[in-house]
């Protein structure tokens, strides 16, 4: 479609060059009653915000997936990319995640027993 000036009507995130809605951003900012005005720019730059935090995350994400031989990214290895990320663990610590599960993990104190309780490992266990 073109405007009279003969240019091709372009939306604002094919402008910018993001793939998420900036006038859907722009709708929701005004409706959710946040400020009593909202600049055009704060809608282009949360969106570019939500859209980054998004790659982001999907990228560690299938990264993990990758790592436990699967094709499809499930709510398991969303919460393990958020976990084993220091700042998106900052960011979203205080969410839980259905079906995400545990960060596998062992106490080191488990893990450094020189002593059994009757001996050492290395005498046999009948005299």
């Amino acid at each position: 479609m073109t405007r009279k000036d003969g240019k091709k009507n372009m939306s604002k995130s094919s402008r910018c060059g993001l793939a998420f809605n900036i006038g859907r951003m722009d709708t929701r900012m005004r409706k959710g009653n946040f400020a009593e005005r909202v600049s055009p720019g704060a809608a282009v730059y949360l969106t570019a915000i939500i859209e980054y935090m998004t790659a982001e995350v999907l990228e560690l994400a299938g990264n993990a997936a990758m790592d436990n031989k699967k094709m499809r990214v499930n709510p398991r290895h969303l919460m393990l990319a958020i976990r084993h990320d220091d700042e998106l663990n900052k960011v979203l610590g205080h969410i839980t995640i259905a079906q995400g599960g545990v960060v596998p993990s062992v106490h080191p104190s488990l893990l450094n027993r020189k002593n059994s309780r009757k001996g050492s490992e290395d005498e046999p266990a009948g005299n």
